[in-house]
């Protein structure tokens, strides 16, 4: 290789690029480049990977091959790199996305020696005809990118990037530089031990951003506090990640009717769309990306302004390169995560299945994702020390900082549930651990007569939810684990059996609910949360009540108290806000809701509440398909046994999309089924006794007409028939 060694590396950068000065370790890496070394370089996002790689290949004879995973990125990098030049042949990549004429073209530019960079996917390296005509040009070094995708450790493992160091075998030797905005010790290694460079040159810079806020929340109402809080920061760009395309389909839409200019990004769309929108994002034409982790990688935007997680990741790598691309510019950045323990379990049943080594893996990055949501360290420190790095102080510039969380000593409780765990024979999970502990005798701790065990009620002083938190922070702890073939089932580890032996202060993080319950879930019982007035919803129940003895109707049919929540959340003071209320629709607004909107205008103007409109989600009208076939069927007559068969569904589960079709306010006829089922004399004591009923439970019912004379499937049909002809 030959390097013009008559100009400056700063006179390089100012010719090829117009900067002035050098990042971090640039100069340094760059000129290990030059002189022919191999490097292992790990820089932050936003740090200036690319230049490490793009002045040496202006500077060197040959071609530099930069390994990269992303289409998208390539172009970008490309597009990018042709801007500094006048020739367009500067730069070029090579992946499925060219046609073969365009193929064509690329390889006249290498064998012409025109091109100076070219950007290669590893499926692409790897094709033969690939390999022997690369075998034809002077390679001046290779680039792996985002290198840890190299890794099973790594948050974006690829199998094809392992087998790029026999490829490269195969092409001719040339220098190697890895480079990579994540690696922890371990993923580091293995990326040195698979390209076979152990001996390489490191260079690391630190991985603190102080521009960047981390924050983590409870995931309840996240879809409302996600828009609440778009809106206040209005214009600036933002990213929000979710772990499924169905959500980020569905987020991205509700953010559109709820007035953000928002797009969705997932691989599962097609490339056209999905450049679409990217494209859309950074020329500013839409504020806000939904996205899979699919979206982000090697994106160039310096002003993004927020990053949101609406499911907390995988990986703490995936975390920290996700959140790394706020404020890239070094101004404001904003990391928001929602974080549920019901999601990690989520996760952890996704894994089952998989091979054994594989699961290791993905639970013990869980755990250490888990370990850092419900931390009340200084979250950069946390980050910072899983990187290798030692941060002195704390920062001031996260919500454990700001806000410090409530800690009590725990060294006595965890020793109960540790013991606890064993005399059970470290055969079950934490939530029936917790059940024992708390003395809530469930049916699963009846089963077992763990009810009668010496154990059971020794933490009643404690809730369940303390009980699994305990457990939790016992697991991050590794004093616990979770069995792999038997997945979630707690086992004592030696750390655990020593801890029950010798004790020593064990701090427990009280404070925030993590075992939050899903959004779908929180607004199905309502969704009543922090927010809720207090005082209006009582004032609103004794409206209920006086409307209810005039109409001679129970309390319940007129709105159920999820309706009142959503009422004293929201403040609707019109019949059209009314109707968005949750439960209430358009028969019931207009049956009984003029006097709840004029009681909630007057108060609203009396305690001279400012409303904050612009936070009300607009929810999107979508009746998933089950309902909507269910409502045909049931204007057709079907039978609802022949519903059930038909889509191999229990009639329990039919009956509970019916109850929800009923409770949104679409109204169903289901005499046809009912008269079939039921004598009329039996439909008439269930309806009368609704009517005077106290409360809506089927469980009650049953007690009250007798469980000889009547099923739970006939009580909930009537109900049914009884919320349809009176609620609405």
């Amino acid at each position: 290789m030959t390097v013009n060694s008559d100009i400056s590396l700063i006179d390089h950068l100012k010719k090829h690029f117009g900067f002035n000065s050098f990042k971090g370790n640039q100069e340094v890496i760059i000129q290990s480049v030059l002189d022919g070394h191999d490097g292992f370089v790990l820089m932050p996002t936003g740090g200036g990977k690319s230049l490490c790689y793009q002045l040496p290949s202006l500077i060197m004879d040959g071609t530099a091959i930069v390994i990269s995973p992303l289409i998208a990125l390539m172009k970008n990098q490309v597009d990018a790199m042709r801007s500094f030049s006048t020739d367009d042949g500067i730069a070029h990549f090579l992946n499925s996305s060219l046609s073969k004429a365009q193929i064509e073209h690329v390889k006249a530019d290498l064998i012409k020696k025109k091109t100076r960079l070219l950007y290669v996917a590893p499926e692409s390296l790897t094709k033969l005809e690939n390999i022997e005509f690369l075998k034809k040009i002077q390679i001046s070094f290779y680039a792996v990118d985002e290198a840890h995708c190299i890794s099973e450790w790594g948050h974006d493992f690829r199998p094809e990037y392992r087998r790029i160091r026999p490829i490269i075998n195969q092409i001719g030797s040339a220098p190697i530089i890895a480079l990579t905005a994540t690696a922890t010790p371990k993923v580091q290694h293995d990326i040195q031990k698979n390209l076979e460079m152990l001996n390489a040159s490191v260079f690391k810079d630190s991985f603190r951003r102080p521009n960047l806020y981390y924050e983590i929340r409870p995931k309840i109402s996240a879809t409302k506090e996600i828009i609440r809080y778009i809106i206040d920061n209005t214009g600036k760009s933002g990213i929000i990640y979710c772990l499924s395309r169905k959500k980020v389909e569905e987020l991205a839409e509700t953010l559109k009717v709820n007035g953000i200019k928002a797009l969705p990004y997932h691989a599962g769309m097609d490339s056209a769309t999905r450049s679409s929108n990217q494209d859309q994002f950074l020329m500013e034409e839409v504020d806000v990306i939904v996205a899979t982790i699919a979206f982000g990688m090697g994106i160039d935007k310096p002003d993004v302004r927020f990053v949101i997680h609406y499911d907390i990741p995988k990986s703490l790598e995936g975390y920290y390169q996700e959140t790394g691309r706020a404020g890239r510019d070094g101004g404001e950045g904003n990391c928001i995560a929602f974080y549920s323990y019901n999601d990690i379990q989520k996760l952890e049943k996704f894994m089952q299945g998989k091979p054994v080594a594989e699961q290791e893996i993905g639970k013990q990055l869980l755990l250490e994702t888990v370990a850092y949501a419900e931390s009340s360290v200084c979250r950069p420190k946390l980050l910072l020390n899983y990187f290798g790095e030692i941060m002195p102080g704390k920062c001031d510039h996260c919500d454990n900082c700001l806000h410090p969380k409530e800690e009590e000593e725990g060294k006595d409780q965890v020793v109960k549930a540790l013991k606890l765990i064993f005399a059970v024979k470290e055969k079950f999970k934490a939530g029936h651990v917790a059940n024992i502990l708390s003395g809530n005798a469930t049916s699963s701790v009846k089963s077992y007569k763990h009810h009668q065990i010496p154990e059971f009620g020794s933490g009643s002083d404690k809730d369940v939810k303390f009980w699994n938190a305990v457990l939790r922070q016992s697991l991050v702890a590794q004093f616990i684990t979770k069995d792999i073939e038997n997945y979630g089932l707690l086992k004592l580890t030696k750390k655990g059996h020593e801890y029950i032996a010798k004790p020593v202060s064990f701090m427990v993080t009280l404070n925030h609910d993590y075992e939050a319950v899903s959004e779908d879930a929180a607004m199905a019982i309502g969704g009543k949360t922090s927010t809720v007035d207090e005082e209006l919803f009582i004032i609103l129940k004794d409206l209920r009540k006086k409307l209810s003895r005039e109409i001679n109707l129970p309390p319940f049919v007129i709105f159920q108290d999820p309706s009142l929540d959503d009422m004293a959340i929201q403040y609707p003071i019109n019949m059209e806000e009314l109707q968005n209320i949750q439960g209430v629709g358009t028969g019931k607004a207009h049956r009984y809701g003029k006097r709840f909107v004029e009681l909630i205008r007057i108060y609203v103007e009396e305690k001279e509440i400012i409303r904050a409109q612009d936070m009300v989600v607009k929810s999107v009208v979508n009746k998933s398909g089950l309902k909507v076939y269910i409502i045909q069927n049931i204007d057709r007559k079907v039978s609802l046994i022949d519903i059930a068969s038909a889509k191999n569904l229990a009639m329990p589960k039919v009956l509970d999309e019916v109850e929800s079709i009923v409770n949104s306010g679409t109204k169903l006829n289901l005499d046809y089924y009912i008269n079939e089922i039921m004598d009329e004399d039996h439909q008439d004591e269930v309806f009368e006794y609704f009517r005077e009923a106290e409360t809506e439970s089927v469980s009650d019912a049953l007690e009250e007409l007798g469980e000889d004379e009547y099923t739970e499937e006939d009580i909930r049909l009537m109900r049914i028939k009884f919320l349809a002809e009176l609620g609405h």
